[in-house]
This record gives structure tokens, sequence and C-alpha cells, in this order.
């Protein structure tokens, strides 16, 4: 059972790296070790989508992250993430969210005040520094979930059950859905350290390399919403910068098995930028 969840685990990473490319079947023959027929069975199984439709929901997913929070135009946007014309593009788009791409474009900030999301009032400004982080190797654990600080917490509960050394591991939380515009909100979260455990072999993929937004968090995570908040309310849309499309990455600077005082928990909120 492990070593088809760790083959799950590289089957969906390889596909992230390459979701805007054409994926052939020995390409994941060989990043899985399993036939065809078999990884298409154990993908379906557990994550609960085919590998086709699970590549084309990046296409679109990362298009509407485009949409949001670049300048770039519709046609641009289509075609850097794998889609052959603007047709195909705005027919696929559609299929998934209900909407064309250009009502996507026009209804951006209104996205951002639906009651159930984001809300966009708030009267505080954060500035956050922009700094430049090189690519690094992570080993995780991954949930699917609606940031349920419960269902988030049990993961780190898990995770830590590893040994990892005391001193020099670094912690991560890697958003890889946004999930402002998941039709259901129910994103991948994945649980990460920066170095792998000493009593069992964790998935490894690389994160960071390039330039991020930071922002600051303190005290505990029942309250990083509000942190986003501002983030999403005052800041985002008026930066004068670019985001990239690549995952939203927390940095626990002070993790919680480092103090036992929320009021001290530092958590960096990375946005990648292009």
């Amino acid at each position: 059972m492990e070593d088809q969840l760790n083959c799950i685990y590289r089957v969906i990473n390889f596909i992230e790296k390459n979701y805007d490319e054409p994926i052939s079947v020995k390409d994941l023959e060989d990043v899985s070790n399993y036939s065809y027929r078999n990884i298409q069975r154990i993908f379906k199984y557990s994550c609960g989508e085919t590998i086709g439709s699970f590549q084309q929901r990046l296409k679109v997913e990362n298009a509407y992250k485009l949409i949001l929070y670049s300048k770039e135009s519709l046609t641009s946007i289509g075609l850097e993430v794998g889609f052959a014309n603007i047709a195909s593009f705005s027919k696929a788009f559609k299929q998934h969210f209900g909407i064309s791409p250009k009502a996507a474009k026009l209804s951006r900030e209104m996205l951002l005040s639906e009651p159930d999301l984001v809300p966009i009032t708030s009267d505080i400004l954060l500035i956050p520094e922009i700094v430049y982080l090189q690519p690094m190797e992570i080993y995780y654990q991954s949930i699917q979930t609606d940031y349920n600080n419960e269902e988030i917490e049990w993961l780190w509960k898990r995770l830590m059950q590893n040994e990892f050394p005391v001193s020099g591991t670094e912690y991560f939380g890697v958003i890889a859905d946004e999930p402002l515009i998941k039709p259901e909100i129910n994103c991948r979260y994945d649980a990460c350290a920066s170095i792998q455990a000493k009593n069992k072999k964790l998935p490894s993929k690389a994160i960071f390399g390039g330039k991020y937004a930071r922002f600051t968090h303190t005290g505990g995570y029942e309250t990083i919403d509000e942190t986003y908040t501002k983030i999403y309310s005052r800041w985002i849309f008026d930066s004068g910068l670019e985001f990239s499309h690549t995952p939203i990455i927390e940095k626990y600077e002070k993790h919680i098995d480092t103090t036992d005082n929320q009021e001290e928990q530092l958590t960096y909120i990375l946005l990648p930028l292009k």
C-alpha cells in the first residue's frame, strides 16, 4: 500500500511539472514503475479522477490563476498552459468553471468578494518582503482538505511521527491548489520537512526557485485566514506585481513542535511572483 501511495505522489508531481506538455504512456510507466493500465487504475482509485482529467484540470485551474494574478492576454494564457488555440482553451475552461475565460477576467474582483470565500474588506495594508529563493528538496505527505485546521493538524501529527533531526530540519506547507477558484473548495495541502525521515522513506520533490512576496503571520494557525484576508483584500490587486501560478508556500519558522506558546509561532506566507 505504501509503495502505491509513493507511486501516486511521483505521478502527481510529474504531471504537475509537465501538465502543459503532451504526456506519453511511456512517461507514466517510467515514473510510476507500473503498467499504464495499472497506474490508471491506482490513480483513479486514489485521486477520484483519471490521469487525463487531472492534467486537464491543472491546465484550466492554472489558467484561472494567470487570469486572476497576471496581465497576460487570454490567448497567451491558453497557449502557456498547453492548449493549441483559444477556441479549445475557452471550451475546456467553460466546461470546468461554467463561465468563459473572458467573463472570468472581467469578474476577478467579484470572485474575491464572494461571502463564502475570502472577503475583500480590511483596514490593514500588509507590506511584504520581496525575496529570491533557491530550489530545495523537501519530503512530504499530502491531504485533500478544505483547509480545515483539524485535518491539517492531523496530517502534521502523522508527519511528525517520523523521525526528523531536531537540529536543521525546516517545515513547510505547500498549498497545491488555489482554493478561490476550485469548483468545490477541496484542495491538496502538503506537509513538508527539509530533511528525509530516519525511520521512513518519504516521497520528495523540489519547491521554490524564484521570486516571492513574503508575508509574516504571527500566532497560531487557526488565525492565519485573517492574514490571508488582509493579503487578498488590500494588496494583491494594487501591488503592481504579477503572480506565478506555482503553489503558495507556508514556511513554519517557529513550528508548533518548537514552542509551547501559540503566540510565539511564526509563519511566512510566500506568494510566487513572475
